[in-house]
């Protein structure tokens, strides 16, 4: 069976088109994706803006346009952050729908996290133990941690890179003041949550995913995404924590010439990484390792589920 995902998230409008069977690992065929970045197209009031309103319409039905011509039997649509909390979150789903006959479905925080929990738990295998998960998307923080398929406790926090950048970080490069209050604000919201995490046990294994994640590996030496997805990629805190205050002095431009920094994320790169931080040194995390497959895969892992 040929199935379509399409991910409308916060940074990006991604179909992702597998071939996939029940019990069988989903092969990528195709991908598309287009870059609206819906979290930094909001007005005073936390509404979408018309004209992003009218930019998600046009690439929705242009990729519904791609699943046609790639014989997709079955379109999963999804939206993650910036459609779930936008001011007028219904009136855009509704606008899409009417203008391209693509009901999306609208993910809480805590589906997102357990989807991509799922994702990495079955990437991983059961070998991997208690297995803690950290996503950062372009509108939330989502930590998940369990010892099965199911995680025992799934959190989301507001916590996006392209959020936070649109919101507290102005500046070209941020005023240090900015910066210094971001990452005190971003460790208090992450500081809430740790005792959830503490009382379910230490995690055995811990892993991210997420474009952010991986940019940040790549940028502290992981291998290249074109050396294929089994190479094990893995992202050290004291690496990590020697990049930030150089993000946080460069420009833009100067971001974009950075190793595995697409242009369309540079801007966000100095946000991600604070969130990065903040979260692996709050949970005691030295390393992690990098998981390829995060909600997308949870997301047709869950359909094939429901096909057994």
């Amino acid at each position: 069976m040929r199935l379509g995902v399409l991910d409308v998230g916060s940074n990006t409008v991604h179909l992702l088109v597998v071939d996939a069977h029940p019990g069988a690992r989903p092969l990528p065929a195709y991908s598309h994706k287009a870059e609206l970045r819906l979290a930094e197209l909001l007005d005073g009031s936390g509404a979408i803006t018309g004209d992003g309103v009218a930019r998600l319409v046009a690439t929705v039905r242009e990729a519904l346009h791609v699943a046609e011509d790639r014989g997709v039997a079955e379109l999963l649509p999804f939206a993650t952050s910036a459609v779930r909390d936008a001011s007028n979150g219904d009136e855009v789903l509704a606008r899409v729908l009417e203008e391209t006959g693509v009901e999306l479905r609208v993910l809480s925080g805590e589906d997102e996290a357990r989807l991509t929990f799922l994702a990495a738990r079955r990437w991983l295998g059961w070998s991997a133990g208690r297995l803690l998960v950290l996503d950062i998307g372009g509108g939330s923080l989502e930590i998940a941690l369990g010892g099965d398929e199911t995680p025992s406790v799934a959190v989301s926090l507001p916590l996006g890179a392209g959020r936070l950048t649109a919101s507290r970080l102005p500046g070209d490069p941020p005023d240090p003041a900015d910066v210094r209050a971001l990452r005190r604000d971003v460790r208090t919201d992450i500081a809430q949550i740790v005792g959830d995490f503490s009382r379910v046990g230490e995690p055995d294994r811990v892993v991210a995913t997420s474009k952010t994640f991986k940019q940040l590996a790549r940028l502290t030496g992981a291998a290249r995404s074109s050396e294929g997805l089994y190479v094990r990629r893995e992202l050290g805190r004291a690496d990590l924590r020697a990049w930030v205050p150089k993000l946080a002095t460069m420009p833009e431009a100067e971001r974009r010439q950075l190793p595995g920094v697409s242009e369309g994320r540079a801007r966000q790169l100095l946000a991600g990484a604070v969130v990065a931080e903040a979260a692996m040194d709050l949970f005691g995390i030295e390393e992690l390792e990098i998981c390829p497959w995060a909600l997308r895969e949870g997301v047709i892992l869950r359909q094939l589920d429901t096909l057994r």
